[in-house]
């Protein structure tokens, strides 16, 4: 299993008016789809992700997209 974080660009987040962050989980057609479930479960959990889009390709590999909110910190001092 592969994980990579993307974030969105000012283009694409300005259309939307939310910004959010990505994180694609790419499963290989050997790796077990229950670990894959249960790294999505816990994702979702513990680090506040949401599933966005899950794909199934020709050779059975799986992939699932994941996105958040970006939460942006305004300094109050």
């Amino acid at each position: 299993m592969k994980e990579r974080i993307l974030t969105t660009t000012p283009d694409r987040a300005a259309g939307a008016g939310r910004q959010y962050e990505y994180l694609v989980l790419s499963v290989a057609p050997g790796d077990s789809v229950a670990d894959a479930r249960q790294r999505v479960r816990e994702h979702s959990e513990y680090g506040r992700w949401e599933l966005e889009r899950s794909r199934l390709y020709m050779g059975g590999g799986r992939q699932y997209w994941l996105r958040r909110k970006i939460m942006l910190v305004e300094r109050t001092a």
